[in-house]
């Protein structure tokens, strides 16, 4: 399990669908200001909600103008596809837009799910499994494109992945990354992060150098945030699609995020 010492955050994701460009730039904005940790888009070429022949934007365009837009909010894709760009050119869209930020750049890796996303751009879906070890191999790719480019990224960047799967995904995860996304109910998420604690401890990796969070597609009461947060969810990220985004509940969630961490603070002070 996730210690639960460590410093409470509180993300959005912003899809890029059934919404207007300037819409969406608002509401990067506006998050920001308020002091939200981090700031997402999804990987996609169609709305997965609503309309699913409805309007959204790509990815990493959305996300190269996002960052001179934001100033202190962490940014990222929940999650990139690696196999819908050639890996080495992900790896260089990755630097360029640590750089775009100044440094605030998560890659979130995730091995793909969308049947009309490959079908429509012409990508081959492999199994599942074929998927994720190829999504495993892709990370020393990255490293190794990393090393190679000039200038390089501002600093590590820090990868989270995606995914539920409690044999590969989680296993990947235990032995790659500094993040980890999954959802579901609290429970879920309990049995989640102790599943990847014995991956982690398979690989003699200390489980709390994984931050654990968790995507919730509506807002909750404080209670249920600390049933997460019980569960190991240090940074609960908050889903919003399109034509609006609702933010009305976004101080709340910030509050209980600042009430948490000063009750740590003072605990472990």
């Amino acid at each position: 399990m996730a210690d639960t010492a460590k410093k409470i955050r509180v993300g959005v994701q912003i899809r890029p669908n059934h919404v207007s460009w300037k819409t969406m730039e608002a509401a990067w904005a506006y998050c920001d200001q308020e002091g939200v940790d981090s700031i997402w888009t999804f990987d996609h070429f169609f709305p997965i909600d609503g309309d699913l022949d409805g309007s959204s934007f790509e990815c990493w365009t959305t996300l190269a103008a996002m960052a001179p837009q934001t100033e202190h909010a962490q940014i990222g894709a929940l999650v990139t596809c690696y196999s819908y760009r050639n890996i080495n050119l992900l790896a260089d869209m990755a630097r360029t837009v640590s750089h775009a930020c100044g440094g605030r750049f998560i890659l979130g890796l995730g091995a793909g799910w969308l049947d009309k996303d490959y079908e429509e751009y012409g990508f081959e879906k492999l199994g599942d499994a074929e998927r994720i070890r190829g999504m495993q191999k892709s990370i020393s790719l990255i490293e190794e494109r990393y090393s190679k480019l000039n200038p390089p990224p501002v600093n590590p960047i820090p990868l989270l992945i995606g995914g539920l799967g409690q044999k590969l995904t989680l296993s990947v995860t235990a032995q790659y990354a500094n993040m980890w996304n999954g959802w579901g109910t609290p429970a879920e998420i309990s049995h989640l992060n102790n599943v990847l604690d014995d991956h982690c401890r398979k690989f003699d990796r200390n489980p709390d150098e994984i931050e654990r969070t968790v995507a919730l597609f509506e807002y909750a009461d404080e209670a249920t945030y600390d049933q997460y947060l019980a569960a190991g969810a240090t940074h609960i990220i908050i889903v919003q699609s399109g034509p609006t985004y609702e933010f009305e509940e976004l101080g709340n969630l910030l509050s209980w995020r600042d009430s948490r961490n000063q009750q740590i603070g003072e605990a472990h002070g």
